[in-house]
């Protein structure tokens, strides 16, 4: 009769040990200093909702390209070449034309984006149309501008070349698109351009270079 009996509170200790390390484990975790990162996979149909951002209707998923910020479909930038005061200079509705630019790269074709989520919730991801990554051709036409602090190295030279061309927004006059959102108080597609103009002439950052013979510069600046 004793052995049934050991071999039970055996089975009961062992239960009891495997439990508590079960329970080390979870501990363990939830003390982690750094949060798991979660990657997520998207790819199907998308709708472009501005030149930088994406919904895919199937998943109910919203994608935000990452390293990259676009002019907000309000947004209103001014055509220098329009006028010798900035008074009089043309709008140019910078937040359209990046999104016209961002559908007419993806057409009806499928979009695969990898990337992570942000603290906001929202889905930051590089993303591909037959290899073209959507990102890098919207910066390469100058319909956006990157963002962070370590930019894509091939993102950066897109850039520069486009600022050098005066390619898309680079040919104009446009508020940075961080200053634009924190002070635009009017978001609706009925803002008329003089808000915008407002706003460039109280800015503290206005993106677009000098126009003073910027596109002729010196390659050199050493001598």
């Amino acid at each position: 009769m004793k052995r049934p009996i050991l071999v039970v509170a055996l089975l009961i200790h062992g239960q009891s040990l495997s439990g508590h390390a079960a329970d080390l484990e979870v501990a363990t975790s939830e003390r982690a200093d750094q949060p798991a990162v979660v990657t997520q996979a998207v790819r199907g149909r998308a709708s472009v909702i501005s030149g930088d951002t994406l919904w895919f209707p199937q998943s109910g998923q919203r994608v935000k390209l990452a390293g990259i910020d676009a002019c907000a479909l309000p947004q209103w930038a001014f055509d220098p070449k329009s006028g010798d005061q900035r008074s009089t200079l043309a709008p140019v509705p910078c937040g359209p034309f990046a999104k016209a630019w961002l559908k007419r790269l993806i057409g009806n074709r499928d979009v695969a984006c990898k990337g992570t989520y942000a603290p906001s919730g929202d889905l930051y991801a590089t993303c591909s149309v037959s290899g073209r990554d959507l990102g890098l051709e919207q910066l390469k036409v100058g319909w956006a501008r990157t963002t962070g602090s370590r930019a894509n190295s091939q993102y950066v030279q897109a850039e520069r070349y486009a600022r050098s061309a005066r390619y898309g927004m680079w040919g104009t006059y446009v508020l940075d698109m961080a200053e634009w959102r924190e002070k635009a108080i009017d978001r609706s597609m009925e803002r008329r351009p003089q808000a915008d103009k407002n706003l460039l002439r109280d800015r503290r950052l206005e993106i677009t270079p000098p126009f003073a013979d910027w596109r002729n510069r010196p390659r050199r600046t050493d001598r």
